[in-house]
């Protein structure tokens, strides 16, 4: 692979923005910052002052393979990823079959060769019955283990109290969980039905998947973590009430102690609230349920005080035709991942974040979170995981989307910042416009 000179870039990297240059050669960046003189063989790419970031890492997208494959595949919803800048993902293990034991986990790494677009993960999912291979997870090449402490599909949910301390206790990896308490969704959407039969308006969603919900099972997670000094993070974070039940700070503190306990919000958190879903209806219904406004704000501001961690996507695609049904028989879920960080970078226009902190809590932080080897930042030796943004404005239309279900809950939406190039692992595999060459992922590897 020919060697890259990429220069005239902002480079945002470690809570800076510098001007100055960046060569990779085989897959690997050798040199950054400052005036790099070109060699005569070095590709160079002149970025013209336009930002210059390190791919960004989604630590929670649900790829829908195997099991799904009219919602979405491993091969169609990274190639969205990665032109929206994703070039690491780790994938959810709510699948069919559910990824509940070493074959199911090593069966998703094999679909995964050489068809994933970007770099790749895969949870253990946890049950009431798999303790076993919970404890036999290796470090050294799962992520984590994904444990539903609310309502999920198929044999998914954790409801023992016995089977859950054991997890919390015995768990080699990072535990992330979902928190939602089912016994009071089920109360809540009993009410609803009461009231309004099989016919709930879809406006109801944050009242049914509720913040007490929410806040009960945040709860939870939180007390068992305590008692085990686990390594926990918290999955998509929807409500103002559960930010008060996380300690602020780095991720690492100036002592080099680390945070066991971590928080993450996604997108669409930060970008919608109760008022669209007039609009927008079951195209953001999704769980945990976007609420109200003041949540938005209150996240939105908890990325900038480091009580929120990480920003994910969430990334949960399904058809049209099942997003149109009614309320209470359309899926939960949105396609995310390829208009993700447009819309977070819509925060840094706003005034309301940087790129530096983008970059913090979108790639860096997912890093340093889950050990993830040498990705995640712009140091020399690192994997050339690359993502220069261009200046917009465009807006998003369906014709456009490439998730497999073939729709966006930004469709119509303007964007400021547009993905000019993604390369992954020193392969150019989005020019700003379409998908270049082949899939180049590699399984990521941990460093624990």
């Amino acid at each position: 692979m020919p060697a890259t000179l990429i220069v005239n870039a902002r480079l945002v990297n470690e809570g800076q923005e510098t001007e100055g240059d960046l060569r990779f050669e085989n897959g690997r960046i050798t040199r950054v910052g400052g005036h790099i003189p070109a060699r005569a063989e070095d590709k160079v790419i002149d970025a013209g002052g336009r930002w210059l970031l390190p791919g960004m890492i989604d630590d929670q997208v649900h790829f829908r393979e195997p099991g799904m494959p009219h919602k979405g595949d491993m091969a169609t919803e990274s190639a969205a990823a990665v032109a929206g800048g994703l070039t690491t993902f780790m994938d959810m293990p709510n699948t069919s079959p559910p990824t509940l034991d070493a074959v199911a986990l090593e069966d998703k790494y094999q679909r995964a060769k050489g068809r994933v677009w970007g770099n790749h993960g895969f949870y253990m999912g946890a049950s009431n019955d798999n303790l076993a291979a919970i404890q036999a997870i290796d470090p050294l090449t799962t992520p984590g283990v994904k444990v539903f402490m609310g309502a999920s599909t198929g044999n998914m949910l954790v409801d023992n109290p016995d089977t859950l301390d054991a997890i919390f206790r015995d768990a080699p990896t990072p535990i992330i969980t979902h928190c939602e308490d089912t016994p009071t969704i089920d109360a809540n959407l009993a009410a609803f039905k009461a009231r309004y039969g099989e016919d709930i308006p879809v406006e109801c969603h944050p009242d049914i998947r509720s913040r007490e919900a929410c806040i009960k099972s945040t709860r939870l997670a939180l007390s068992l973590a305590r008692r085990h000094n686990t390594r926990l993070h918290v999955l998509h974070i929807s409500t103002a009430d559960e930010l008060a039940l996380f300690t602020p700070g780095p991720l690492v503190a100036a002592d080099g102690t680390r945070k066991r306990i971590t928080a993450e919000t996604c997108i669409h958190f930060l970008r919608f609230d109760r008022g669209d879903y007039a609009r927008l209806g079951n195209f953001i219904k999704c769980n945990p349920a976007i609420k109200d406004a003041s949540d938005r704000e209150a996240l939105i501001k908890a990325l900038a005080e480091d009580v929120i961690d990480v920003l994910a996507t969430d990334h949960a695609p399904h058809t049209l035709e099942e997003k149109s049904k009614p309320y209470s028989q359309a899926p939960s879920g949105l396609p995310l991942v390829q208009y993700a960080l447009n819309a977070a970078l819509e925060l840094v226009h706003e005034g309301r974040s940087t790129v530096a902190q983008i970059v913090n809590k979108f790639a860096h932080a997912p890093a340093q979170l889950f050990d993830v080897k040498e990705r995640g930042y712009l140091r020399e030796g690192y994997w050339a995981d690359l993502v220069l943004i261009d200046d917009g404005p465009f807006t998003v239309k369906r014709e456009d989307v490439l998730s497999k279900c073939g729709w966006s809950p930004f469709e119509g939406t303007t964007f400021r910042s547009k993905i000019g190039a993604t390369w992954v692992n020193g392969a150019l595999v989005w020019n700003g416009e379409q998908l270049v060459g082949t899939p180049r992922g590699q399984r990521l590897e941990f460093d624990r």
